[in-house]
């Protein structure tokens, strides 16, 4: 069996932590996640999905504010003698003296075809930029960003329509057998890590308040993109009257009209002008208001 602890914190790590604590080849011996964090009006403490799982089935749970700095959790961690450590999405840079604690290697679990989209945001990045395709890979965690040796990886198209959300659920389905893969793979020798080459790299940088106001000179493409990308995370929004309008699903569609202009409003939405052709708003959130279809939102407007 191979020793293991699990670095993680949301919700896109559980299937692999579930995984890995129910392989026949894996041993999880401890985990390691966030801090409680308050949540919610009422901001009450709320725990990650990682540490539930870990109390739910007696693992050892450590929860530094920085581990770096916290040699007491990192020599609680040693007693464990773990094979590997395994990250994924955890949330805090390692140091050295954390990365040589693990008998053989860290193994991180990154969200893209490596050296691409290098970062925090590799998800919502490719989207935005309207790729084709991207992946997942497991890595050797060395100190540089994103830099270390890559073991596996698993490409994983994307649709015209894919939102973040669901590409998210999907890395979350296929990332749990690539990692038991490679912790096998890496144990038994036959898993050789590879370099990365140093053309195509590019990073996937947090995105910016600037970046979620939507640009209606832009072309209907980037803009749909963008919703896309940033559905619920934390969504493309516009101004109208003073009320920001969040907008969760689009379609691109045939026409023209003066960027932001509301062109027409079809039983499937509002039609509205763009920098190059029309996109079609279909699903909104006003502020104060829930979910709605885009025509219903425009049919109640007062004033328009």
């Amino acid at each position: 069996m191979i020793n293991v602890i699990f670095f993680g914190t949301p919700a896109i790590a559980l299937k692999s932590l579930d995984y890995l604590y129910n392989s026949d080849k894996i041993n999880v011996v401890g985990v390691v996640t966030q801090p409680d964090k308050p949540a919610g009006r009422g901001h009450k403490m709320s725990m990650s999905v990682i540490k539930q799982f870990a109390l739910d089935h007696n693992l050892p749970v450590f929860q530094p504010k920085s581990i770096r700095k916290e040699p007491e959790i990192q020599e609680e961690l040693k007693k464990l003698k773990p094979d590997f450590f395994v990250t994924f999405a955890f949330g805090q840079i390692l140091s050295q003296e954390v990365l040589d604690i693990p008998k053989y290697e860290t193994i991180n679990l990154h969200a893209s075809l490596l050296p691409k989209y290098r970062g925090a945001n590799p998800i919502q990045r490719a989207i935005i930029n309207g790729d084709k395709e991207t992946g997942i890979c497991t890595m050797i965690t060395e100190l540089g960003l994103d830099c270390g040796d890559v073991c596996l990886k698993e490409i994983i198209p994307i649709s015209e329509d894919m939102n973040c959300e669901e590409l998210f659920n999907t890395i979350s389905e296929l990332s749990p057998a690539l990692l038991e893969r490679t912790l096998v793979g890496l144990a038994d020798g036959s898993i050789k890590p590879v370099p990365q080459c140093e053309d195509g790299i590019c990073m996937a940088n947090k995105l910016t308040k600037e970046e979620t106001s939507i640009d209606w000179t832009k072309p209907a493409a980037e803009i749909h993109n963008l919703v896309r990308g940033i559905y619920k995370f934390p969504s493309a929004h516009f101004i109208y009257h003073n009320k920001l309008v969040k907008v969760l699903k689009t379609k691109i569609v045939d026409g023209s009209g003066k960027p932001g202009e509301f062109v027409e409003v079809t039983k499937d939405g509002i039609k509205v002008g763009c920098g190059k052709g029309c996109i079609l708003l279909m699903k909104i959130k006003p502020e104060g208001k829930g979910e709605m279809n885009a025509r219903d939102w425009y049919n109640g407007l007062k004033d328009r």
